[in-house]
């Protein structure tokens, strides 16, 4: 049976921050990782999403952090197809256009390149003391099931490798009746990680959760159920807290998927306030997750 590790999307949320979760005495960035890393041994670095940061940064979270703490990096947007704000590119790398949002076909080749370059000086040091997880794709909601997002999702992942590489797909046409099959055989023969979503359901958006591993880990990510999932800002598409027994319902899926043998991921990413990792400490209790890091 594999381990499951709980943790939840990010640590430094402006409302998790405010919302008293942290004691007092931990209030600067170093110090609530460090808090954190007390209480879970798995964390979704969802800011690499939004910016590539410095090399530094992650040396720092990983020299933060004790042995056998794992952090799953998000892909910064741009790679995997979002249109991504000019401010988040260094201005070195800018195109001329004047554009406010740009695409990978925006961007001279030798910026994109090096953008690339950046993103792996941020892997490097997590991996290099064994803290790296997973790169996470996030693949955009208008990418639908097709041999063509097939190819473009092999080239982006081959471009994480040689490290581990889970993929989150966003359009339903992927888990259709007739395509989910195929598409879980897609991603097991190319050794990325399906991973599993929870959401609200009964939408023409919804992604059911199909509860398959393709690769180690399995990763599960909780996006909440919320009634506002298409009507809603983006904070009240995520304002959810589970219920005890949905959370049951869940540790037992959990539970059968580390029983199949690989190491398990399941990342709470709700809103807001300290609803994530009260979320996660109480899951954690349900599988029976460590949630205190011990030497690997």
């Amino acid at each position: 049976m594999g381990g499951i590790r709980v943790g939840t999307s990010g640590w430094a949320d402006r409302e998790l921050v405010s919302s008293g979760w942290y004691p007092r005495e931990f209030n600067d960035p170093a110090g609530r990782l460090a808090y954190y890393a007390e209480h879970f041994d798995l964390v979704e670095v969802d800011t690499t999403y939004y910016g590539i940061p410095a090399p530094s940064t992650a040396r720092a979270w990983a020299d933060r952090t004790p042995a056998g703490f794992l952090f799953n990096v998000k892909a910064f947007s741009l790679f995997t197809g979002h249109p991504t704000p000019a401010s988040a590119i260094p201005a070195a790398l800018r195109p001329g256009s004047g554009l406010q949002r740009l695409r990978r076909r925006d961007l001279d080749p030798d910026a994109y390149e090096r953008l690339w370059d950046g993103f792996h000086d941020v892997l490097t040091p997590l991996a290099g003391q064994g803290k790296l997880g997973v790169v996470l794709l996030q693949f955009p909601p208008w990418l639908t099931h097709g041999e063509k997002a097939k190819e473009r999702i092999i080239a982006t992942a081959d471009r994480c490798r040689p490290h581990r590489v889970a993929v989150e797909l966003r359009n339903p046409t992927w888990f259709t009746e007739v395509n989910a099959l195929d598409t879980l055989l897609f991603l097991q023969s190319h050794d990325l990680s399906h991973v599993i979503v929870d959401m609200t359901q009964g939408l023409p958006s919804s992604v059911p959760p199909v509860t398959v591993s393709t690769a180690d880990p399995a990763v599960v990510r909780f996006h909440g159920r919320s009634g506002a999932w298409e009507s809603g800002d983006k904070k009240e598409k995520f304002r959810y807290e589970y219920g005890d027994d949905e959370l049951a319902e869940w540790a037992g899926r959990l539970r059968e998927l580390a029983a199949e043998g690989d190491s398990l991921h399941a990342l709470i990413n709700t809103c807001c306030g300290d609803t994530a990792p009260r979320t996660a400490l109480r899951l954690a209790s349900l599988v029976g997750s460590r949630t205190r890091p011990s030497p690997a």
